[in-house]
């Protein structure tokens, strides 16, 4: 049956290349696309993932960083620290503004960091220092790259000219960056108030993040308190959301390609091979024999598609990061299912037409008159 599949599909090497291309195109558009999404959602939550808290206290309702203002009292500080299992806080300031040196310009998370603050800063400083002081400021290298500029270079953030003291690397992905100004620095820029953006807080060993952030809910008022594993959760579950729409369309679209293209093959190919399966028929080869081998043919062409459409997004994703983009493509698990499962589909009901044609071949005709191809 697998034989007979093989060698209907190869007998025109230029339809089997179509028909794998096609799939392969199909499948890759929604294999790429969901990469693409879960490597920004997964750059999104960059600094929350690395930043070194294990719970992130913000104003009541605050779940996430993205597109959010967060503003807390000084005074919260001390209610935490009061809390069971909070070994340490450290407080930040947080907004979302535009970096600009010379032509160039960049939305960023500007983070003003405490003197000597324990978590928060940048895990990886390539140049400089990794904390800054007054009048400084912490950049991502790759932005300094594009902007031509360095260490004591000056950029402007939060409306005002900072010096650069540091560079950092892995703090950029396609929709921003992440910069660090002094503490200091960014509540003079707001005007003093006696307020914090959010608290980054270390837990006791031994000690659930999830509980103390349960406690610290419980104990201190008009704070939303959540795990760094639950908060970068509610941070992709936003990019999700935004995302779900564009992806449901394109993957319709791939559906419909790869469906379309695969079925035609398949059906040419049948066609083709007309008084082969009437010569079958005759000698007695039963209906299902014959549908496998229609099937067979569909579930190759699927399958060779699935293997280029992979080996094709796994190569655009060892290829983007090395090529100057801010982006990362992240295959995962659940992606890849939801290809398989829609290589499935599409190769089944590309086998539906091409069925029905051998399952109302009369084999009789074969010996009357011949069958053409």
């Amino acid at each position: 049956m697998w034989l007979l599949a093989r060698r209907n599909l190869t007998r025109s090497r230029v339809r089997l290349l179509v028909s794998v291309g096609g799939v392969a195109l199909a499948l890759s558009l929604s294999l790429a696309l969901e990469a693409i999404f879960g490597g920004v959602a997964n750059q999104l939550t960059t600094y929350i993932d690395r930043a070194g808290a294990d719970v992130w206290v913000g104003q009541a309702g605050v779940r996430n960083l993205h597109m959010v203002a967060s503003w807390l009292p000084d005074s919260v500080r001390a209610e935490v620290e009061a809390v069971d299992g909070v070994a340490s806080v450290t407080p930040i300031l947080y907004s979302t503004d535009t970096i600009a040196a010379g032509d160039e310009r960049t939305v960023a998370y500007v983070i003003g960091l405490p003197a000597g603050a324990e978590v928060g800063g940048p895990w990886k400083v390539v140049e400089g220092a990794d904390r800054p002081a007054r009048g400084e400021v912490v950049i991502d290298r790759r932005f300094a790259n594009r902007a031509g500029v360095g260490l004591g270079d000056t950029v402007t953030v939060l409306g005002r000219e900072a010096r650069i003291a540091g560079l950092s690397e892995g703090t950029a992905s396609l929709l921003n960056s992440v910069a660090f100004v002094s503490f200091a620095d960014f509540r003079a820029m707001r005007g003093n108030a006696p307020v914090v953006s959010f608290l980054l807080v270390k837990v006791a060993a031994g000690t659930s993040p999830e509980a103390v952030a349960a406690e610290i809910e419980r104990r201190v008022p008009g704070v939303s308190a959540l795990s760094a594993q639950a908060f970068a959760g509610e941070e992709r579950r936003l990019v999700n959301d935004m995302s779900a729409d564009v992806i449901a369309i394109m993957n319709a679209v791939g559906f419909v390609v790869g469906l379309a293209v695969v079925a035609l093959t398949v059906y040419v190919a049948t066609l083709a091979r007309r008084r082969e399966y009437g010569v079958l028929k005759a000698l007695g080869a039963p209906n299902r024999l014959l549908y496998g081998v229609v099937l067979a043919q569909a579930v190759l062409s699927v399958g060779l598609g699935l293997v280029a459409g992979l080996a094709f997004t796994g190569l655009l994703g060892l290829v983007v990061p090395r090529v100057g983009f801010d982006l990362e493509l992240a295959i995962s698990l659940a992606s890849l299912a939801r290809v398989w499962l829609f290589a499935a589909v599409i190769a089944g009901l590309a086998a539906i037409l091409p069925i029905r044609q051998v399952a109302g071949l009369d084999p009789a005709i074969v010996f009357r008159r011949g069958v053409a191809p």
